[in-house]
């Protein structure tokens, strides 16, 4: 079984991509998405939080991501601490989900590989890119936020030009540019 990473940054459109190609047939483990529900559930995410954030952290069993971002992009410390909470418990459950797979290719969707030197523990890594002002406009739309809210996360991670020299698997998701047919591309060469 091969592990594939599939990254970019926020606003880049991974998510859509993973769900192209998990309806392609292949494996899809959603990183985010499942942190997020491993940050309401897992006690020692959970207490690890409140240590570190204060207890306004959970409104009831859920997360407050507002008072959790806000906290977290303006301090590189403490940002630093969450992500060593966070990522081994994650990770795990990758590997849970993994050994559970009976694919040949297998994927995970998560936005900071490069940053936290996850792409190492994958047979490869896509990226997923588009232009800034396009990523900012999706995150805008998409979510409840300020653009300059946006901006401090963007610049919170490695930028596309830096990423792009670290993988020879892209995919430019610029709205233009044929999707399929790009996808399908990296497909066929992750398969030899």
């Amino acid at each position: 079984m091969k592990r594939f990473g599939i990254t970019g940054g926020i606003g880049s459109g991974k998510s859509f991509i993973a769900t192209i190609i998990e309806r392609m047939g292949y494996p899809v483990y959603y990183s985010d998405v499942r942190s997020k529900e491993l940050t309401n559930a897992h006690p020692l995410i959970r207490q690890g939080l409140i240590d570190l954030v204060g207890e306004n952290v959970y409104f009831g069993s859920e997360l407050d991501k507002k008072i959790l971002a806000t906290a977290i992009f303006s301090n590189d410390e403490l940002r630093l601490k969450v992500n060593q909470l966070i990522h081994p418990i994650v990770r795990q459950d990758f590997e849970d989900w993994a050994n559970s797979q009976k694919s040949d290719l297998i994927f995970n969707e998560a936005a900071i590989l490069f940053e936290t030197g996850a792409y190492r523990n994958f047979d490869a890594t896509i990226l997923i890119y588009a232009p800034e002002e396009l990523r900012l406009k999706r995150v805008l739309n998409r979510d409840i936020i300020t653009k300059e809210e946006v901006l401090t996360r963007m610049n919170n991670q490695m930028n596309d030009n830096e990423k792009r020299k670290m993988t020879s698997l892209q995919i430019l998701n610029d709205g233009e540019s044929p999707l399929l047919k790009q996808i399908e591309g990296v497909i066929e060469s992750l398969k030899f």
